[in-house]
């Protein structure tokens, strides 16, 4: 990664109707990093991300992805969303899912040719889930579909990996392979990953931001006043939850509040 900016988004805004969703947003990712998007549900994430992909077109601002318009570029990028939706009862394999992240169907129609099938032996092998090509995808754990999701969006090989609240649902067993799977896929992909969950910054997160309808960004992986204001409210509120942030996390995840008096 040669640390060029491969997203960059100036002044945006978007709303569904009269529901602002963010408010001239300003972000730059660069090549390598691993950004966590954090925020309260209905904050904005999600929107920021398909503004990244280009599924939504802002109403003011500018978004450019690896130089370029989005949709331009999309062929770049692997998305994660939350889950797999709509597959029901069919009768879907490991194998089937992961072939499914090719960009439409190979020259022979939906038979995959023997190299599609090695790139997907190849993404299943980077997330530890090469040994369940033939199994059911009802039959794995929630950790198991996700590390597929993954699977799916690594087949066509992409630069930047966006990830929607990817440790949902997922116990903490799934989650410590989940975190392994992605600190190893950030040595040659940058990953963009969104969470209401302050937890998910863990030591592979180089960078952090914060989404409330407006942005804040920090460069390190640490969660600062200024971002627990933006997401909860004024510090000054008894009702900010500050306390639950804290618990259970390691000490580096929360920087040091200075004494108001300093």
């Amino acid at each position: 990664m040669n640390g060029d900016p491969i997203v960059e988004l100036r002044n945006v805004s978007f709303s569904y109707g009269d529901f602002p969703a963010l408010r001239d947003v300003s972000l730059e990712v660069r090549g390598g990093d691993f950004l966590a998007i954090l925020g309260p549900n209905g904050g904005g994430k999600s929107t920021l991300l398909k503004l990244m992909l280009g599924l939504l077109a802002p109403q003011s601002g500018s978004i450019r992805l690896f130089g370029g318009e989005p949709a331009a570029a999309i062929r770049r990028v692997g998305y994660v969303p939350q889950s797999f939706g709509g597959h029901g009862g069919f009768p879907m394999t490991v194998m089937d899912a992961t072939l499914m992240g090719l960009l439409g169907p190979s020259a022979y129609g939906w038979r995959y040719t023997r190299l599609e099938r090695a790139r997907a032996e190849e993404a299943l092998e980077r997330v530890g889930m090469q040994g369940a090509r033939t199994r059911r995808l009802e039959s794995l754990s929630g950790g198991q579909r996700q590390r597929v999701l993954i699977a799916r969006a690594l087949v066509s090989r992409p630069e930047l990996l966006l990830l929607d609240e990817p440790t949902a649902s997922v116990d903490a067993e799934g989650r410590g392979q989940l975190h392994e799977v992605l600190s190893a896929l950030n040595r040659d992909v940058t990953v963009v990953l969104v969470s209401h969950d302050v937890s998910v910054i863990w030591s592979a997160v180089k960078s952090v931001a914060c989404v409330n309808r407006t942005l804040y960004f920090h460069p390190r992986a640490e969660i600062t006043d200024d971002m627990v204001r933006l997401m909860y409210g004024s510090q000054d509120d008894p009702s900010c939850p500050v306390e639950l942030i804290a618990h259970g996390l390691p000490h580096r995840v929360l920087k040091s509040h200075p004494d108001a008096a300093s």
